[in-house]
């Protein structure tokens, strides 16, 4: 289980592998300059409810994983991340979409 710290005091834990696509979808859009809003749920032990914070370039983003081994990465979710950071409503975690590991989609990762 790893987590996401937003300028030290916003956390949330999630699974190492959703953090890692999120990573992914976070930094290719800060290293374009693009801000975004990032939501998560909260867990019912804290009130439930649900977060969001304005994430830019000059934001303080710590991704702290749990283990030591880097997920595979699933293209697929990364194109459906990406799509909710360019949305209005900004970045939040979907369900990971089914990798069918088909040879001709294991061309390089398109920039998101």
């Amino acid at each position: 289980m790893g987590r996401f710290i937003y300028e030290s005091t916003m956390k949330v834990e999630m699974e190492d592998r959703a953090l890692t696509h999120i990573q992914l979808v976070m930094t290719a859009k800060l290293r374009r300059g693009e801000p975004f809003g990032f939501t998560w749920r909260e867990d019912v032990s804290i009130g439930g409810g649900r977060t969001t914070v304005w994430v830019h370039p000059g934001s303080a983003l710590v991704f702290k994983y749990g283990g030591s081994r880097q997920p595979s990465i699933n293209r697929y979710w990364i194109d459906a991340l990406a799509h909710t950071a360019n949305a209005p409503t900004g970045l939040y975690l979907v369900h990971e979409p089914v990798d069918t590991g088909l040879a001709a989609d294991k061309a390089p990762l398109p920039a998101v």
